[in-house]
Parts: C-alpha cells; sequence; structure tokens
C-alpha cells in the first residue's frame, strides 16, 4: 500500500507544479497556452487510472509522471537561465510573440512533449520497473488515445472562426503538416530504438540529440508567426 501511495502523491505532485504554473502565467503566454493544455492532459490520464481505465495502474501511473518531469525539467532549467532541450527552445524562444496564435502554441508544446519527452519517459519507465517497452504498449496506446481526443477538442477550442481562417491559409498549411497520430507512432518507435541501444550509449546519446533536433525544428515551424 505505502508503494501505491508513493505513485500517487508523485501524480499530485506533478499536478501541483502545473497548477502553481497556470496560477502565475499571463494567460497569453505561450508557455501558459501549453500548460493548460497539459495540465488537462494529466489529470484526464489521472481520472482513467482512479476509474481502472488501464489494465496496469503502476506502470500508467510510472509513465505519466516520468513523461510530466521532462516537460517540468524543460520549465526549470528556463527559470534557472540553462538551456532546455532543443526541442523546447522554440516555445520558450517565441512564447511572447504577437504573431503567433495560441493554437500554434498548444501544438508546438504538444509536438515537443510527445516527439521527444514521450519517448525519453518510456525508456525511464522502463528502467524504473524494470520491463521491456513491448509491456508498457498498452499504457502507452491508451495515454495516446487520451491525447488525440484532447488535440481534437483543443482545435475546437482554439480554432479561429471559419471566416478568420479561409483568410488565413498559412495557419491552415500549419495545422495540416503535422499529425499527432504519426508523432505518436514515431514516438513508440524511436523509444524501442533507445531502449535496444542502452548498452550503446554513444549511440543512444546521439540518436536523441539527433530526435530532439528534429523535433525543435518542426516546434519552430509551428510557431512561424502569421499576419493577423
Amino acid at each position: 500500500m505505502a508503494q501505491w501511495e508513493h505513485f500517487t502523491t508523485s501524480v499530485d505532485t506533478v499536478v501541483s507544479r502545473m497548477r502553481a504554473l497556470d496560477a502565475r502565467l499571463p494567460e497569453r503566454d505561450g508557455l501558459a497556452v501549453f500548460n493548460r493544455v497539459y495540465l488537462a492532459v494529466t489529470e484526464s490520464v489521472d481520472r482513467h487510472i482512479d476509474l481502472g481505465g488501464f489494465t496496469d495502474p503502476r506502470a500508467a501511473i510510472t509513465l505519466d509522471v516520468r513523461f510530466a518531469e521532462r516537460y517540468l525539467a524543460a520549465v526549470e532549467a528556463v527559470a534557472d537561465d540553462r538551456r532546455p532541450p532543443a526541442c523546447w527552445r522554440p516555445l520558450f524562444q517565441f512564447r511572447r510573440h504577437p504573431g503567433v496564435r495560441p493554437l500554434q502554441f498548444a501544438l508546438a508544446g504538444i509536438n515537443a512533449h510527445i516527439g521527444h519527452d514521450l519517448a525519453l519517459a518510456v525508456v525511464d519507465s522502463c528502467r524504473t520497473l524494470g520491463c521491456e517497452p513491448a509491456e508498457l504498449e498498452d499504457e502507452f496506446d491508451r495515454v495516446g488515445e487520451l491525447l488525440v481526443s484532447l488535440e481534437e477538442r483543443i482545435r475546437e477550442d482554439l480554432m479561429p472562426g471559419p471566416d478568420l481562417l479561409q483568410i488565413a491559409d498559412p495557419l491552415t498549411h500549419l495545422l495540416g503538416s503535422w499529425s499527432l497520430e504519426r508523432a505518436r507512432d514515431a514516438t513508440w518507435t524511436a523509444a524501442r530504438a533507445l531502449w535496444a541501444l542502452r548498452r550503446l550509449p554513444d549511440v543512444a546519446e546521439e540518436f536523441t540529440e539527433r530526435l530532439d533536433t528534429a523535433v525543435g525544428f518542426a516546434g519552430r515551424m509551428l510557431l512561424t508567426p502569421l499576419p493577423d
């Protein structure tokens, strides 16, 4: 029971940290936009855990916490004047740019977190639990399903009205160039590759750096400032 309480406390801790961020960040800040989205994701995952929506709650909680810790570490790095991973740099660089729409901030954050952090979180979780990635696939897929459903809601909530969208053709192009489902599939492949490379640290490090850079490049494209 004590071990289960420790995992629950860890989830409560990351949720509390995201709520504290939400309370102190300006509403229009790009980081605030993503943080609200991710807080909703984490709370949704936790509700599904409480309702028995995961076959292995311990594995689901571990993945949830390791995943969140990657994002929170990036936030801490910037607060301490350290460089965050490359995948997060565009969001922090453009977070106050007036030409970037809220939907772009949300998707750029999701891109960084799914495209880079989730693959590393799977590996972190496997090490914590002493298991293989295949043993986390059900939890990975279930979290992915929740993310896809939330992305649809995000697009509905943050998408400009039909008239504006017709005028803002560049935004239409940007939104069509990125898919969470494709990113999730690529992340699972990356996680398996990183796990296979765990006994080759130099190769694993190079793979991780290239993944980080590629995801950061996609994020920069998603944050292209657009005319009003």
